[in-house]
């Protein structure tokens, strides 16, 4: 399943590496895809949303939306 996360708070390549390896500590085979300028991130992972949401508020970034695919 493909969930895609509205996110606040990403702005360069290092959000990109920790939202990464939160959702991978999580679900280490996901593909995870993320857009800074539109504040997206596209995961397609066999975990829960709600476990994947934790994951990036986790690492320090608020998801204000989410949709699945």
């Amino acid at each position: 399943m493909t969930i895609e996360f509205n996110v606040e708070g990403m702005s360069c390549q290092h959000c990109v590496s920790a939202v990464t390896h939160a959702i991978r500590e999580r679900d280490a085979a996901a593909h995870v895809s993320v857009d800074l300028t539109a504040g997206k991130v596209s995961v397609e992972s066999s975990a829960s949303v709600e476990s994947l949401k934790e994951a990036i508020d986790d690492a320090g970034y608020t998801v204000v939306a989410v949709a699945n695919q």
